[in-house]
């Protein structure tokens, strides 16, 4: 298991998160049953840019807090897995949503870091929320994962 963490904001901070977020990997994988030799890229990045990746390949024109680009499509594709090692994808982190969401949702900036890795960890691992079924087993899921690790 690889957690690639790319740091384009220059911000030191964030770093000390890297072992974390492998935690917290292990544990969604383990959970889901997926083969743990897997990699996932993480890259941290500001408004403006995140802004720019979700106007050119979501049509929307807007920063987010999260975009996933999953390398498979659906939770199924991650079933037959081989031994060989598999790239989940890339999940951008952008981090001014990290600090303004948890003040928003009064709780820490480590949690807010943490759900959105989460998030989009589960987006490469073929979840979506594109209906009330799917986004309630999503939900539940990153809180399954989330809460024990990082309490709110």
């Amino acid at each position: 298991m690889n957690c690639t963490i790319i740091n384009k904001t220059r911000e030191k901070e964030w770093k000390e998160y890297k072992p974390l977020l492998e935690d917290l990997m292990v544990k969604t994988l383990r959970l889901l049953k997926v083969n743990e030799d897997v990699s996932i890229s993480v890259i941290l990045v500001r408004n403006k840019k995140i802004h720019e990746i979700n106007r050119i390949y979501r049509q929307i024109d807007r920063p987010t807090d999260v975009i996933s680009f999953a390398i498979c499509d659906s939770e199924d594709d991650y079933e037959v897995m081989d031994d060989s090692p598999k790239e989940l994808g890339d999940v951008f982190i952008n981090v001014d949503a990290v600090r303004s969401q948890a003040i928003e949702y009064g709780h820490s900036e480590k949690r807010e870091f943490c759900f959105l890795f989460i998030h989009g960890l589960l987006h490469c691992l073929g979840f979506d929320h594109m209906n009330k079924k799917d986004e309630k087993k999503m939900f539940d899921l990153q809180r399954k994962i989330l809460d024990p690790v990082v309490p709110r």
